[in-house]
């Protein structure tokens, strides 16, 4: 049984077009899916059903085997995290710490408890610094880490960001992928997510959905996605650097080991050139 799963999933706003259009996804426990796609190609779409935000115009939106309805929401929102690409979408109380308390005490958990999962949430992102602060007065990747924190605090089993590294620095953009790995890695969790900085999806992801114009056009593990470069430029993506460049090099004959993640290519120009700088 998988945790979510979508069968012939449909939905279409006031438009003609279907923002989805038969949509078949599934994510396994304790999984890395990454969900890849130009603007308008429904990711975001995708991601409002997994707990009930919206409600598909056909097809089935399944959670732990069950089809989300009335009754059952509260718990798929428990069960089911998600991240919204702008946090001030999701940040409204008047200090961080009483924007993270608000998952869990709507939850009717005891104060005790509350304030267990605030702290333990403020540790896991690193901002127990921001405790007190206006929320609507941090810096984008700060707002960024206190909507994870709230969702963390709720304690899900899956956890949906979308474009979860969009206006991060360098260097928090590399602490959120460290965090989302240990999310998969140490609590088990599944993790889905949307971006549109394919470099990075080697580090973060084990599997890939390709969107288009609201259907699914491709899946499959990272090495079989990003070896179809046709495909990437046919949904208007571009293929990482990495794989590219050592693409490229094959093409000229050098036998290099394909690779991509930082560490892959070192290891596989190394072998390539005997070690040699």
């Amino acid at each position: 049984m998988h945790l979510i799963e979508t069968r012939n999933l449909s939905y279409q706003y006031t438009s003609s077009r279907k923002a989805l259009d038969g949509v078949n996804f599934f994510a396994p426990r304790n999984s890395r899916i990454a969900v890849i796609g130009s603007n308008g190609a429904g990711k975001s779409t995708l991601f409002r059903h997994f707990n009930g935000i919206l409600t598909p115009s056909s097809g089935q939106v399944l959670v732990r085997g069950e089809q989300i309805t009335k009754k059952n929401l509260k718990e798929i929102r428990k069960f089911v995290g998600l991240v919204f690409q702008n946090s001030d979408d999701q940040i409204f109380s008047p200090t961080v710490e009483q924007d993270i308390a608000f998952g869990p005490t709507n939850l009717g958990l005891d104060t005790e408890t509350v304030e267990h999962r605030v702290s333990s949430a403020l540790k896991m992102l690193g901002i127990e610094h921001l405790l007190d602060r206006v929320p609507h007065h941090l810096s984008g990747g700060e707002k960024k880490r206190v909507a994870i924190a709230g969702v963390i605090a709720m304690e899900p089993e899956v956890l949906v960001m979308d474009e979860p590294t969009a206006g991060l620095d360098p260097e928090g953009r590399d602490d959120l992928i460290l965090f989302m790995n240990d999310l998969v890695k140490t609590y088990g969790m599944t993790v889905v997510f949307s971006t549109h900085e394919l470099d990075l999806i080697p580090s973060m992801a084990d599997y890939i959905y390709v969107m288009d114009k609201g259907r699914i056009c491709a899946q499959g593990t990272v090495e079989e996605i990003f070896l179809q470069e046709d495909l990437l430029r046919r949904v208007h993506l571009t293929m990482p650097v990495l794989p590219k460049l050592i693409r490229t090099l094959q093409n000229q004959g050098i036998e290099i080991s394909m690779a991509y993640t930082y560490e892959e290519a070192e290891a596989a120009f190394l072998e390539a050139f005997n070690g040699r700088a």
